[in-house]
């Protein structure tokens, strides 16, 4: 197989996930923006609302710095976006590791945001009732559409969200948010599982740098009898994830058996 890393439009890979490539890291967040916005957009003018769950990590931090930005700001009805998140570290929101904390002060904080609208996972005390109340929370206000965009990282180790390899959350079939305890960082967080991600409208992500161009690789062309990866069951052929990637993480996909 042969994967045109010089597109700009969606290509489809198999019936879970569509792939594109804007470019450089600089293009490709800068088509993220522009997705998120295009997305937003869409939703407002259909609903009135558009709801959103974050995302940790470096990507998303560059995303939302650029979305509150004097270029894009006045591009996004920001009363009417709510915002929930993805995953949540087990720490206040004021700790340097929170994801809530992450996106706040990348300028989100900063943007005329209705603060009823911002619904911060509450991971730092009891995480098997904190996840019980968010996802009460969540069917309160979405009911059973769930998210509008769902925006996602790729880990070294495959995992999106806090669903990390080997761990008890994978199997969860019913439930939209768990705890999940993650041996290999000798901790608890708080996750989205893969059936409030999956059946949200619109699923993404983002896979910037050169660090992952060795799991991508693995993940969207796996050798025979390899290990799954969490990331592997985003999306499904109802809704495809759209997974976007810039130049450094693709260098492994030009030419592919």
């Amino acid at each position: 197989m042969i994967i045109d890393t010089n597109i700009r439009r969606a290509q489809s890979l198999d019936d879970r996930r569509n792939l594109v490539f804007p470019g450089d890291f600089d293009e490709t967040i800068d088509y993220c923006v522009n997705h998120f916005i295009d997305l937003c957009k869409k939703s407002i003018s259909k609903k009135k609302y558009f709801s959103v769950a974050l995302s940790g990590g470096s990507t998303p931090k560059s995303i939302f710095k650029m979305l509150c930005s004097d270029q894009f700001k006045g591009e996004i009805e920001w009363d009417k976006i709510l915002f929930f998140w993805g995953d949540e570290r087990a720490v206040p929101p004021e700790d340097p590791e929170s994801n809530y904390k992450m996106a706040m002060e990348s300028g989100i904080k900063n943007m005329p945001i209705k603060k009823e609208n911002i619904f911060r996972m509450n991971a730092e005390h009891d995480l098997e009732q904190g996840s019980k109340e968010y996802e009460e929370l969540i069917n309160k206000k979405l009911h059973s559409k769930l998210f509008d965009l769902v925006m996602l990282g790729v880990g070294d180790d495959g995992h999106t969200a806090s669903l990390f390899p080997n761990t008890e959350a994978l199997k969860e079939t019913e439930k939209l948010v768990v705890a999940n305890y993650v041996p290999s960082k000798r901790t608890s967080r708080m996750t989205l599982t893969f059936s409030a991600i999956n059946k949200s409208k619109n699923i993404v992500l983002y896979v910037l740098g050169d660090n992952k161009k060795d799991i991508l690789k693995k993940v969207l062309f796996p050798e025979p009898g390899s290990e799954s990866y969490p990331c592997q069951m985003i999306g499904s052929s109802q809704n495809k994830a759209l997974w976007i990637i810039d130049k450094a993480a693709s260098i492994n996909l030009k030419k592919l058996p």
